[in-house]
């Protein structure tokens, strides 16, 4: 049985981790790496985050099943899946800790400046060629550490997507890439028994904060989800970086 710090951990990451992710359909892996990744081992960490993420986006596509866009996502999963295998080369070599802190000061300095700027032109040049090569970036970044939805968060931003087109797109996308993950993983012999005790220990609490993120969600507007997101991405960098 893990010690009792790291029992609680894991506990405070899932429910804040559902939370997040049932309120804006992405960041699981954002959230739960500035918990876990204090206590748990690269190798552990990453299969235990894309896992959990995968169960959350089950349990909220379920409820917003409707809103669902897979003509928006298909360019994103298919440049996705061709960048899973190598970021999970990658995680058997890389320097995690200088990863994170690259991601976290890409996102907080993202997120600060599009919160003092405010709402910006949105652009349209790329098209699908576009989605799908930053669909890849996701899937690099999802093999290393779960981190799929980011780029592509940020891409569908720019690009002045509402809530529920982003949303639409992002779930199956993210979905997609986590349970390619998943089994590239598992390939790689990563989904140990150690994974799978912290896997039952978190998915209780994690679908908690699912419910209860899917609720918020519902009672907000664009502007406001706007707001989130940004300020989600902010708090996700930081964690990262400090």
């Amino acid at each position: 049985m893990p010690e009792t710090a790291v029992v609680l951990l894991v506990l405070a990451g899932a429910l804040s981790a559902g939370f997040v992710s049932g309120l804006s359909g992405f960041a699981f892996a954002m959230v739960s790496l500035g918990f876990w990744v204090h206590v748990l081992a690269p190798p552990v960490a990453a299969p235990l985050i894309v896992a959990c993420a995968a169960a959350a986006q089950i349990y909220s596509m379920r409820q917003l099943r409707r809103g669902l866009r897979l003509d928006l996502a298909l360019p994103f999963i298919l440049g996705g899946l061709l960048g899973i295998p190598l970021g999970a080369w990658v995680l058997t070599w890389l320097d995690r800790e200088t990863f994170r802190l690259a991601v976290g000061l890409f996102l907080v300095a993202y997120a600060a400046v599009m919160l003092v700027l405010g709402v910006t032109p949105p652009f349209g040049w790329g098209g699908r060629a576009a989605d799908a090569a930053i669909g890849w970036i996701g899937g690099v970044m999802g093999g290393i550490a779960g981190l799929t939805g980011a780029v592509p968060t940020i891409w569908c931003a720019l690009r002045g997507w509402s809530r529920e087109d982003q949303r639409g797109a992002m779930q199956p996308f993210n979905f997609a890439l986590q349970i390619a993950a998943v089994a590239a993983y598992g390939w790689q012999g990563l989904l140990t028994a150690e994974v799978g005790l912290l896997l039952a220990i978190a998915l209780p609490v994690m679908v908690v904060g699912v419910a209860g993120g899917v609720a918020l969600y519902r009672r907000i507007d664009d502007a406001w989800f706007r707001r989130v997101v940004l300020w989600l991405l902010l708090a996700s960098g930081a964690s990262l970086v400090f």
